[in-house]
């Protein structure tokens, strides 16, 4: 790996830096149906779901 390949520290201020991005990733956001490592179909169906999930996701903390 070269250096030219690494991120870099950049100033954007007198006390601020910030990162360049990574080698081979975009900056632009994706949004959480549209990610391809989600289980499921296209049109937002939940994929095969365990034992516990539907108790996982009705479970909050008991401050709530």
């Amino acid at each position: 790996m070269s250096s030219s390949d690494r991120q870099r520290v950049e100033r954007v201020g007198p006390r601020r830096a910030r990162l360049t991005p990574a080698p081979d990733t975009t900056a632009e956001p994706v949004a959480s149906d549209q990610t391809t490592d989600a289980p499921g179909g296209h049109d937002g169906a939940p994929g095969a779901s365990g034992p516990n999930d539907e108790r996982m996701r009705n479970d909050v903390p008991p401050h709530y």
